[in-house]
């Protein structure tokens, strides 16, 4: 097959191809297109530069929600050894389809709901999930792919920047909750940058970011998550409470504070993320 980069450059524009197919993005789906090959280039080149690779030629590339395809185009430029995209818009599908005309097997295409779809990886292929994530799935999905975090080498991940803000959150700020402790067990996050509105079709009325997650060496397992979330969802429920109150319920609670050195007078921002994973431990 012709150099891969070459077919892709030489197809029509993404405005052509969302025209040619009379594509309107759908808000019950939580779509806002990115049509600028540049930005989209952009998010494939800076995620490859902080994970010190040079291509996924060796990798296997999941893509969620590719919509008209302007990250699909940048992640097959940079020559994945298979790259499977997840869409439950059937309209997109059609697009997918003559791309997948034009690159031959290399591209597979699955017409499911990525909340509900099992993904399967290969420990002899790193596997890299990608994504301008459908921001009313985004945190569901994050949980889903964190629960089984060993199975992927990189996760880079658009979000609203209200929500990318809370992942990186620390201690003792607002933004700072579950999902924060949660991606910071289990990932080193990078924020690669932010994106205005207006590089969005239609525009949304805030910022976004883009986000890269490199699984720890030492992440969680699923039931260890699982006792984290109870914790931390107990704690911040009550988050202007001192845990004395807020996690009353557990009876060996003043002992296992004692143990790591958690004042029982503590709010839940003020808990480290190691704290409440070793506090989730005890109890």
């Amino acid at each position: 097959m012709a150099n891969l980069s070459e077919t892709i450059s030489s197809l029509p524009s993404l405005r052509v191809t969302v025209d040619a197919h009379n594509l309107m993005a759908d808000k019950n789906l939580g779509q806002n297109f990115l049509l600028n090959q540049d930005i989209t280039d952009k998010i494939i080149r800076l995620s490859l530069t902080h994970q010190q690779i040079d291509n996924f030629c060796n990798s296997h590339v999941i893509e969620i929600g590719p919509g008209p395809g302007g990250l699909t185009r940048a992640i097959l430029k940079a020559s994945p050894k298979k790259l499977t995209v997840i869409e439950m818009d059937k309209r997109c599908i059609s697009i997918m389809e003559e791309l997948q005309s034009k690159t031959g097997n290399i591209l597979e295409i699955i017409n499911n709901d990525a909340l509900k779809f099992e993904y399967t990886t290969s420990s002899e292929t790193p596997t890299h999930i990608i994504s301008n994530l459908p921001y009313n799935i985004s945190v569901p999905l994050l949980i889903k792919w964190l629960t089984s975090v060993n199975k992927y080498k990189s996760l880079t991940l658009m979000f609203q920047k209200e929500v990318a803000e809370r992942i990186l959150s620390s201690t003792h700020n607002k933004s700072y909750g579950r999902i924060s402790i949660i991606s910071q067990l289990q990932c080193k996050i990078t924020k690669l940058f932010d994106l205005s509105p207006d590089c969005f079709v239609p525009a949304p009325k805030i910022w976004s970011s883009v986000l890269l997650f490199e699984p720890l060496s030492s992440h969680l397992t699923t039931e260890q998550i699982s006792k984290l979330e109870k914790i931390t969802s107990q704690a911040f429920s009550s988050r202007r409470k001192m845990i004395r109150q807020s996690l009353k319920g557990y009876p060996n609670l003043e002992k296992a504070c004692n143990e790591i050195g958690i004042p029982l007078t503590s709010r839940p921002e003020e808990i480290t993320p190691q704290q409440f994973y070793l506090l989730s431990e005890k109890m």
